[in-house]
This record gives C-alpha cells, sequence and structure tokens, in this order.
C-alpha cells in the first residue's frame, strides 16, 4: 500500500472522504522566490529559474548564453528571469520548438502582467521544506517571473496541505485550457487516472464499490463523450508519441483514425475481441500510419519567413525606420542570435516591438 492509498484509506476510515477531493485554502501574497514549479505537471517545461541580477546582466550583454548555460547547468533547458528568456535546448530540436512556443504565450502573458494584475491566481501549496510547490497555473507563474523577477512579490491561491488528489486538480484546469497541446492533456489524463484507481483500490479493499464511469467523469470535471475520447487515444503508445512530437491533429479525427484502424484489424484477422498481441499488432500500424503523414506533412510545409507583426501605431513605425534597434535594450542578446532560425528572430523581432510601444506609452 503506498502513501496516496494509505491517505485515501485513512479519509474513508475516519469519515473524511470530502477532504480527498477538498483541500482548504486562503489567497496570500507571497514572494516569488519562495515557489516552485512541479515538473511533474503537463503546463511545465523545463526552466531554469535566474537571479535578478544575472537576468539584468544577460540585458545589459555582461552575460553571454554559454555563460549562462554554465552557471545554471542549463543545457536543453529554458533561462527565465526578470525581462529575460533564453532558450538552451538543441536549436531545431522537438523540445527546442515546443519552448519557442511556450515562450512566445510566457512574455505575451507577462507583458499584460507588468500592466494588469493576473484574473486566475496560480495555486500552491505549502511543502516540508518553507517553500510552496506550483499546483496549478505554471504559465502564469513564469509570467510572473519574466514580469517581476524573483524578488518580487505576488498573489497566490494557497492550499492548506497538498490536496490528495492532486493530479486530478491538474487534469481539471489543464482539460480546459485551449492552449495546452494534445499531449499535455493526455499525460494530465493518464497521471489524474493513476489517482483515480489508487481511490478504487483503496475502495475495494474497505469493501466499497469502484467509482462507477458517471462518477469518475464528475470527478476529473469532464462529459461522458470526453473521457471516451481519452480513452481511446491513451490505448496505442503510438498515439501518445505522435503528440509528444508534435502531431497538431484534433482528437476527435485521431480517435477515428484509431477506431478505423482497430475495425480493419478485425475484420483481416477475423476476430472479434483484441487480445493484448493484437493491440500490439494494432499500435505498430497506427504507428506507421502516423510516421507517414508526419513525413508528408514535413515535405509540403512551407518555408518560414522573417516576420513583423502588424504595426498599428505610426509612432512606433516611426521609431523602427530611424533608430538602431541593435543598440536598444530590448532584451536581446543580438551578438547570440542565430539569425538563420527563423523562429528565433521572429520572436527576437517580436520583442523588439513590444519594448517600442512600451517606450510610445
Amino acid at each position: 500500500m503506498d502513501k496516496l492509498e494509505q491517505l485515501i484509506t485513512t479519509s474513508i476510515l475516519s469519515n473524511k472522504e470530502s477532504s480527498i477531493f477538498e483541500s482548504g485554502y486562503e489567497y496570500k501574497s507571497l514572494f516569488i522566490s519562495k515557489v516552485m514549479p512541479d515538473n511533474s505537471n503537463p503546463r511545465y517545461f523545463p526552466a531554469v529559474i535566474i537571479s535578478d541580477n544575472h537576468a539584468y546582466q544577460v540585458a545589459i550583454k555582461q552575460l553571454t548564453k554559454k555563460q549562462l548555460m554554465a552557471i545554471y547547468n542549463a543545457e536543453n533547458k529554458v533561462v527565465i528571469g526578470k525581462s529575460c528568456i533564453v532558450n538552451c535546448c538543441d536549436t531545431g530540436s522537438i523540445e527546442w520548438k515546443k519552448s519557442n512556443e511556450t515562450i512566445a504565450s510566457i512574455i505575451s502573458l507577462g507583458e499584460n502582467i507588468a500592466v494588469s494584475e493576473v484574473i486566475q491566481a496560480p495555486t500552491v501549496y505549502p511543502t516540508e521544506q518553507g517553500t510552496y510547490q506550483i499546483l496549478t497555473g505554471h504559465r502564469r507563474f513564469f509570467a510572473m517571473i519574466y514580469a517581476q523577477g524573483v524578488n518580487g512579490a505576488a498573489h497566490f491561491k494557497v492550499y492548506h496541505y497538498k490536496p490528495a488528489l492532486y493530479k486530478v486538480k491538474q487534469f481539471q484546469e489543464n482539460s480546459s485550457r485551449e492552449d495546452l497541446p494534445q499531449y499535455g492533456k493526455l499525460q494530465a489524463f493518464l497521471d489524474a487516472m493513476n489517482e483515480v484507481e489508487v481511490l478504487n483500490t483503496a475502495n475495494k479493499r474497505l469493501g466499497n464499490k469502484e467509482l462507477t464511469v458517471r462518477e469518475t467523469t464528475n470527478v476529473l470535471g469532464i462529459s461522458s463523450g470526453a473521457f471516451d475520447n481519452y480513452n481511446v487515444l491513451v490505448r496505442y503508445p503510438a498515439v501518445i508519441k505522435a503528440y509528444e512530437q508534435g502531431n497538431s491533429t484534433s482528437f476527435v479525427r485521431m480517435k477515428k483514425l484509431v477506431r478505423s484502424t482497430e475495425e480493419e484489424f478485425r475484420e483481416t484477422e477475423g476476430v472479434s475481441m483484441l487480445t493484448a498481441v493484437h493491440k500490439r499488432e494494432i499500435n505498430r500500424l497506427l504507428d506507421e500510419c502516423l510516421n507517414d503523414k508526419a513525413k508528408k506533412t514535413v515535405k509540403k510545409e512551407k518555408e518560414k519567413l522573417y516576420a513583423f507583426e502588424k504595426i498599428q501605431s505610426p509612432d512606433v513605425l516611426k521609431m523602427l525606420l530611424s533608430e538602431n534597434i541593435l543598440t536598444l535594450e530590448v532584451g536581446v542578446n543580438w551578438e547570440q542570435l542565430d539569425w538563420a532560425n527563423q523562429d528565433d528572430v521572429n520572436t527576437a523581432l517580436s520583442q523588439v516591438l513590444s519594448y517600442l510601444s512600451q517606450l510610445e506609452t
């Protein structure tokens, strides 16, 4: 019996089963330096938080990317500090591409936080070390660091203790977020279902019934249709692998592909029930199909272009054409910038426009 099952069993025996799903909380202002991200959360990406002093040194070009990576052991990670985000993942890798997408959203959210409050405060819980662990709201947390630095303070929703089914709580938020990639949602579902299985195991040990499908969907906060979609999609590792590698097929279309592959296999093999051996073969077929589609997509992918975002202000346009932007403190290390990489350059151009827009105000 693991710790989670022991906790759930104790709660059931003491007639405090509601504490399994709920945890008291209050809103507090905390120093950002006391809050730690959760590297097991699908919203998390491999980030290293740096001091405000080092972030400033990066901004004034006293600290290079190479030096920063050495100080923080940041190889294949993303360095985040006040007005500073540096992608140290291998250029062109899947992690590098995914991190760039997250970086762009963090910068945009950080700029909003700098001028207004966070609408929905990140949730945290206290740890034995005297710090606080992020439960939900990782992107908002990183945006706070980008906007205010680690020496600042921010508003958090603080649980009195770590929720028993904390992966379930993470899934409840992640499943409703449109900006979370499909892989993150699938991983969050698997993590949440592991906790639900532990709850069911504890109930069986005590002679109680397992959760019904309806009760399970209520706990997860999703519809029965969405629950069925998730169950079909996590059935085969090839599907999860495809999403992890950047596949963006909608869940509905992917579910149809899985169902049709299963049906074709049943007809070909003349079977009605699928055994573990059958499912391994179906997984292989799905892997081949999805890899073939990925190769075709790469061939059809248009060449990326260098591009500024749309400029609405004539004053910003005038500054852009008249100023030497390479001499401005826009938060871009021009010496380290890979000019041959369209994603890196376009991110830098976006930061330039953001900087000039702030000057205008």
